[in-house]
């Protein structure tokens, strides 16, 4: 069996940012409240657990005086708010692609425009971004989601940072009928769309695709997608024991690939045991 390991893959710059940041401030404090997983990788929030962090899934549990992390998918003004009243230090772990997301996301509705976001709306990196504006906007998860309206005066348009592109594109294109004025801002993030496109080299050359990420990973869930989308098998491991041999056995040639969120140290795990079988 050959194997072919997609590049570029695996961590990306946001999360790894977070990362550092995290293991540095718990280097320094020795106990951190993050306020939801710091990153959509559970093998990886368990090597940090085993350093000293604690995951809550609200500000509420976070004791008075502590450490807050903030995650690489944001929080909402208010909990941003709150931790910075609340906590004796704030660490900011939002990856600075997705707080672009959110600054434009507040220029839109500051400049009357009705804000559109392109993306799941039970993903967390959604929910802060609309914690960054009012009750207005709308979450589309696809074209098909974009109803039939009157004639729209401004319609502002942006998207989750893990999203495709051509998604995009086609939810805009059915807000420019019927609408006197659309923005549109790509705000797939640069480190996605490198990785979207390697995955789809990959599929050219291989028999099916190994996708490494947390099952909770919307980028890793896009690699396997767009893997499927092109008629190449995919297997999505979290870990090496995962691994399915008979998956394996019949396929000459197998490609390697990661979400934006799994550590290296994983990646290369994975890689190992796929040698040796």
């Amino acid at each position: 069996m050959n194997l072919v390991v997609a590049s570029p893959t695996g961590m990306c710059f946001g999360v790894r940012r977070a990362i550092e940041q995290l293991e540095s401030a718990l280097s320094e404090y020795g106990s951190i409240f993050a306020i939801g997983s710091p990153i959509h990788n559970p093998q990886e929030v368990k090597r940090l657990v085993g350093m000293g962090l604690e995951v809550v899934e609200d500000i509420s549990q976070i004791p008075e005086g502590s450490v807050a992390f903030i995650r690489a998918h944001g929080v909402s003004r208010a909990e941003l708010e709150e931790a910075g009243r609340k906590c004796r230090v704030v660490v900011d772990g939002t990856c600075p692609y997705v707080r672009n997301v959110q600054r434009k996301a507040e220029c839109l509705e500051e400049e009357g425009y009705r804000v559109v976001i392109v993306g799941d709306s039970n993903h967390p990196e959604v929910k802060g971004i609309l914690g960054h504006i009012g009750p207005g906007a709308v979450v589309m998860n696809g074209e098909s989601e974009v109803k039939p309206e009157g004639r729209r005066s401004k319609i502002g348009i942006l998207c989750q940072t893990t999203q495709r592109e051509e998604t995009l594109a086609l939810v805009a294109s059915k807000f420019i009928i019927n609408t006197d004025e659309v923005r549109v801002y790509n705000t797939v993030c640069g480190a996605a769309i490198e990785r979207q496109s390697s995955i789809k080299r990959l599929a050219a050359s291989v028999d099916g695709i190994v996708i490494i990420g947390g099952k909770n990973s919307a980028n890793t869930r896009e690699l396997v997608v767009i893997s499927e989308s092109l008629g190449v098998p995919a297997m999505w491991v979290e870990q090496a024991e995962e691994l399915n041999r008979g998956w394996l056995r019949d396929r000459r040639t197998i490609g390697v690939a990661a979400g934006g969120s799994t550590p290296d140290w994983l990646l290369e795990e994975i890689v190992r045991k796929l040698k040796r079988l």
